[in-house]
């Protein structure tokens, strides 16, 4: 015989203040990951502008 269970008994329990908790630790962990990558993406660049104030040669 199957046995029949409530649907307010049936169900699992909220997210609460754990999951807050970790959901806020991820989205810091992203920035600073998108900080650092940043930062690396700048040291590299090796396409720096001319000086605006010198002429190329001709």
């Amino acid at each position: 015989m199957v046995k029949i269970i409530p649907g307010n008994k049936a169900r699992q329990g909220g997210w609460g203040r754990h999951g807050l908790r970790i959901l806020i630790a991820a989205l810091l962990l992203i920035f600073v990951a998108w900080g650092i990558a940043e930062i690396y993406g700048e040291m590299i660049d090796t396409n720096t502008p001319a000086d605006q104030g010198q002429t190329p040669d001709s």
